[in-house]
C-alpha cells in the first residue's frame, strides 16, 4: 500500500538527517514537502515555537478542533545501529522515536483527505527534549488564535507488547525540574587545608541530605526523586585545596504541589549546609517539564478508540518517571498522552541501539484516526 511504503521511508530519511532541539529547519522541510506531495493543508503556519510547523486542515462541515501533536528534534547520542537507515550525524540520533511519531502523525493526511467534519491541525513540534518547545508553542499567538478544543500525543514505550496502548488515569508523565548549584569558598595550599574554605565536605554533606528527600516508591502521592547526575570540584593540581565546586541534580515529583514541597526542603538542606561550611552559594534552575496531566474525559476517548480496534489495553498505575513537555499544553487544554507498546524486547529509550519499530506505525494511525472520529461524534448537536 502507498501509505505504507511512503510514511516507511519518510521515517527513514527523518531518521537519516537528524537535527537537535532549536535546530530542526531541515527536518520541518521534509514534513512540509512530505505532506504538500500526498495532500496540503488549508493552510501551514511556519515557524510556531521556533521550527515548529502546524497543518491546519480546515473541513467543509464545523466540528471541534482537535490538535494531534508530535516532536521534531532528537538526541545528541551517537548512533550504535549499522543498518541502512542509521543517522548520517556524527553524534546525534533518534533515539526517542520521534522519527515515528512524526511519521505516524504525517500519516495521518490520508484518512483526513476522506473527512468531512471539523479542524484538524497536525502539529510537528520543536526542542521537546530540552523542554522549551511545548512553552513556545503555547506563547504563540498564532497557535492561541486557532483555540484548540482537544490537544493528544503519543510516545512510543519499549518493553511493552506491540502495539498495546498504555492508558494512565492520573497523567501521562513526571514533573521534572534540574538545578545547578554554585559553591564558592576560599583556595591555600594543599599542605594547609585548613586556611582553605573547602567545599567537598559541604558537597558530601549535601549528596547525603537530599537523598533523604527520596521517596521512591511511585505508588505514593508524595513520590519524589532527587538524581546527582554531575559534580566538580577544584582541578588535578595535587598542591590546591579547592575554593570551587559545583552540585547538578534532576528532581521528579507526580505534581507541581509535590514538587514545590521538595523545592522548600531542597532550599532549607542547602542554606543550612552552606552556612555550616561558610560557603557562598547561587543556583541556577535549568530544563523544566511540568507534569502531563490526562484530562479524564480524553483518557476516556482513547479508550474508546482501542477498544473498537480490538488493542490491547494496559491501565498503568502511576505516571512515566521521564519528562515530557506535552506537560505545558495540559495547563490550559483538555490534554491527553496515551503509549504505544514498541515491543517487550526493544532497546530502551535514550539508548544507543534503539530504533523506532515501523511495524507499529500503522496502529498509531489507527489510533488517532478511531480518536478523532470518537471526537467529532461526541461533539454532533
Amino acid at each position: 500500500m502507498l501509505m505504507n511504503t511512503s510514511l516507511i521511508n519518510l521515517r527513514n530519511e527523518l531518521h537519516q538527517h537528524p537535527e537537535l532541539s532549536g535546530e530542526e529547519t531541515h527536518t520541518a522541510q521534509r514534513i512540509k514537502s512530505f505532506i504538500t506531495t500526498h495532500h496540503a493543508p488549508t493552510r501551514w503556519i511556519d515557524n510556531v515555537g521556533g521550527h515548529g510547523l502546524l497543518a491546519v486542515y480546515e473541513l467543509a462541515q464545523l466540528g471541534p478542533t482537535i490538535v494531534i501533536r508530535c516532536e521534531l528534534d532528537a538526541l545528541p547520542i551517537e548512533e550504535a545501529n549499522t543498518f541502512d537507515h542509521r543517522s548520517i550525524v556524527k553524534g546525534v540520533s533518534h533515539k526517542c522515536g520521534h522519527d515515528g511519531h512524526m511519521a505516524i502523525v504525517a500519516g495521518l493526511i490520508f484518512w483526513i483527505k476522506e473527512q468531512q467534519s471539523g479542524k484538524i491541525v497536525l502539529l510537528f513540534q520543536p526542542a521537546e527534549e530540552t523542554g522549551k518547545g511545548g512553552a513556545e508553542v503555547m506563547n504563540d499567538p498564532r497557535f492561541k488564535a486557532l483555540h484548540p478544543d482537544y490537544i493528544f500525543a503519543l510516545h512510543n514505550i519499549p518493553g511493552e507488547p506491540l502495539h498495546s496502548i498504555i492508558t494512565i488515569p492520573s497523567g501521562f508523565s513526571a514533573e521534572v525540574h534540574s538545578f545547578a548549584l554554585y559553591l564558592k569558598g576560599k583556595e591555600a595550599h594543599a599542605a594547609e587545608p585548613e586556611h582553605s574554605i573547602n567545599p567537598a565536605l559541604a558537597i558530601a554533606e549535601m549528596i547525603n541530605a537530599l537523598a533523604q528527600l527520596n521517596v521512591h516508591a511511585p505508588t505514593q502521592d508524595d513520590f519524589a526523586i532527587l538524581t546527582p547526575v554531575h559534580i566538580i570540584m577544584g582541578e588535578k593540581a595535587y598542591g590546591i585545596s579547592p575554593g570551587k565546586g559545583e552540585l547538578h541534580y534532576t528532581l521528579r515529583t507526580w505534581n507541581e504541589g509535590v514538587m514545590n514541597k521538595v523545592k522548600q526542603q531542597l532550599d532549607q538542606v542547602i542554606k543550612t549546609v552552606c552556612h555550616t561550611h561558610h560557603l557562598e552559594y547561587k543556583m541556577d534552575w535549568l530544563e523544566y517539564f511540568p507534569a502531563s496531566i490526562n484530562n479524564e474525559q480524553c483518557n476516556q476517548f482513547i479508550k474508546e478508540a482501542a477498544t473498537s480496534l480490538g488493542l490491547t489495553i494496559i491501565d498503568r498505575p502511576y505516571p512515566f518517571k521521564f519528562g515530557e513537555d506535552f506537560g505545558w499544553f495540559s495547563k490550559s487544554y483538555k490534554t491527553a498522552m496515551f503509549g504505544l507498546g514498541a515491543g517487550v524486547n526493544s532497546p530502551a529509550l535514550h539508548h544507543a541501539d534503539y530504533d523506532f519499530p515501523d511495524e507499529i506505525t500503522e496502529t498509531g494511525i489507527d489510533m488517532f484516526t478511531a480518536l478523532i472520529a470518537r471526537v467529532m461524534t461526541s461533539e454532533k448537536p
